[in-house]
């Protein structure tokens, strides 16, 4: 996996207009190694302790925009800031980590950073925060409308009407069912088996 290194001035390029400083203050006072990576498919962000003198390290996609790369990080700073409070003695996303990450949230909606539908998304998390940035599907479906390039034909599943056709990224064409609990039920055409999609899958919509 490739990795790119950047000096903390590139990274308020990252960033959300004014949030540069309060992040660095984070990254000076605990000592992070934060680097930027290419685009990952299972994670958008990971959190390492320290071992045998090394420094907090933090990864995170640099693909996302600026207000998912930072929450991103925010979501890693909680796993960092949980480590120092409880070593290895507590859940990685139990009720300790979920009361630091609602806290880091919440510090940083203060300070009037992101659009009224995001904040309004945010909010909804502060008092349980899923276990991932992917299981927080509706906070997603509402930052992913901010990705500064939008793929022509490209659509979220979840945006599509039931009944609708798409394709997916192999080619395959489905008809959208209906949403069950957090995944979609859709049945392929050719051959009438029933898959379950992400709500974020990106497929192409198919005109009849």
């Amino acid at each position: 996996m490739a990795k790119v290194e950047h000096p903390l001035h590139a990274l308020a390029n990252y960033l959300p207009d004014g949030a540069f400083e309060s992040v660095v203050q984070l990254i000076h006072q605990y000592k992070v190694h934060l680097t930027v990576t290419r685009a990952r498919k299972s994670v958008l962000g990971d959190y390492r302790h320290p071992a045998m003198g090394s420094n907090h390290q933090i990864t995170v996609n640099g693909n996302l925009n600026k207000y998912e790369f930072l929450i991103t990080l925010l979501h890693e700073l909680a796993h960092l800031l949980c480590f120092e409070q409880y070593r290895n003695r507590v859940e990685a996303h139990g009720k300790e980590w979920k009361s630091i990450y609602g806290n880091l949230l919440k510090a940083f909606i203060d300070l009037n950073l992101f659009p009224n539908d995001i904040t309004k998304s945010l909010n909804k998390t502060l008092l349980n925060p899923a276990a991932t940035a992917n299981g927080e599907t509706a906070l997603l479906l509402v930052l992913r409308k901010y990705n500064p390039v939008q793929k022509d034909g490209i659509v979220v599943l979840a945006h599509l009407a039931d009944g609708s056709l798409f394709k997916e990224i192999k080619g395959r064409t489905f008809r959208k069912i209906k949403l069950r609990r957090k995944r979609i039920e859709c049945i392929e055409i050719a051959t009438g088996n029933v898959y379950l999609f992400s709500a974020l899958s990106e497929v192409e919509k198919v005109n009849v």
